[in-house]
């Protein structure tokens, strides 16, 4: 499957625009602020129905219109996401998707056009908080697997509803065990399918040939069961937050260390440019796991990292760009290896 085209209408910056991909690789090229990452964002909604930078989907409809549309063709479908803004501030924003013309859940949206993107802001991945690690996990297995989505989509609306009752119970000082019952079943049983996917994919990592950078990931899961809910019971009603569960997951990335001869984690020890081959390494990795998941090579998005990037890092990603199709920002053409073959898209300042 490739892109072979996207059309944005009042999308951030960009009132009317369409575009037309090459089957290998396209360049985007154009000065800060004339949408370039707002074009790889509104691909990420045809991914996974959400913005890659973690914005609000209120903050993508351009100023003064109320409706955002992106509709991006495949070489197997059709591909709508529209942003609606609400008419209230109870009902702000409403999504919709459809697949060839019909309307389609998010879950079952998802995984029709598969992408994997890397920005500058990637960095954060292994020096930033867990959560960040978290989407990390969430980005590749939503889009590789359909259980793991289904769950996930349970889990996050069984925990939200959780937290209200623990609320509940830390206001009123009473803790009504029959409403709760039902909630510590879902997400057991959702957070278990989270747990072992997890896992699956941590493995995957480690077993997998890293010719960037070789390392070893740990995954820190929060394992969510009867016992531990009970554990942590009054403890919670106390913060009113479920304080066990996939929610709390974490992994940590060690590089061995030749020097004192043991692991040493890559965030507390690792360079800056150590840090840096680590994120290649899994992105490649992320490529390689869908594609032995679904047969199919995901497209990659390069978000204007060749200005973030020494040669010999250029070098490496443009290795990883020959192999699927790739579309990549940059804010100068000179960034470009004149090795490299493709369709070159200037954009200008609006």
């Amino acid at each position: 499957m490739f892109l072979k085209s996207v059309s944005l209408s009042n999308f951030r910056n960009h009132s009317q625009i369409s575009l037309e991909f090459n089957k290998k690789l396209t360049f985007i090229v154009g000065p800060n602020t004339s949408g370039k990452t707002n074009l790889l964002e509104a691909i990420s909604y045809l991914t996974n129905g959400k913005s890659f930078r973690g914005a609000k989907d209120e903050d993508t409809v351009k100023k003064g219109e109320n409706i955002a549309k992106i509709k991006g063709q495949t070489s197997d479908a059709e591909l709508d996401a529209l942003i609606v803004l609400g008419e209230t501030e109870v009902e702000r924003v409403k999504k919709k998707y459809l697949v060839n013309g019909v309307s389609k859940s998010r879950i079952n949206f998802e995984g029709n056009l598969t992408a994997i993107i890397f920005s500058p802001s990637d960095l954060d991945i292994i020096t930033g908080s867990p959560h960040l690690r978290r989407e990390f996990l969430d980005n590749v297995l939503t889009q590789a697997d359909r259980d793991y989505r289904y769950a996930l989509s349970s889990y996050v609306k069984a925990l939200r509803q959780r937290n209200a009752l623990l609320d509940l119970a830390r206001g009123s000082g009473v803790r009504n065990e029959k409403q709760f019952d039902y909630w510590d079943t879902l997400l057991i049983n959702t957070g278990s399918i989270i747990t072992q996917k997890r896992e699956e994919f941590i493995e995957f990592i480690n077993k997998a040939k890293k010719d960037i950078f070789d390392f070893v990931a740990t995954y820190d899961k929060s394992v969510i069961s009867e016992a531990r809910l009970l554990q942590y019971k009054d403890a919670e009603v106390t913060s009113a937050v479920t304080l066990v569960g996939p929610h709390r997951d974490d992994f940590k990335v060690d590089m061995f260390d030749n020097v004192a001869n043991a692991a040493a984690d890559v965030k507390s020890f690792g360079s800056r440019g150590q840090q840096r081959l680590v994120i290649l390494q899994l992105k490649l990795l992320q490529l390689d796991f869908i594609e032995k998941t679904l047969g199919e090579r995901p497209l990659l998005l390069l978000d204007d990292i060749f200005s973030e990037l020494d040669s010999g890092h250029i070098k490496l990603v443009t290795e990883m760009i020959d192999k699927q199709q790739s579309i990549v920002t940059t804010t100068h053409e000179e960034f470009i290896d004149s090795k490299l073959k493709g369709s070159v898209i200037e954009l200008k300042k609006e």
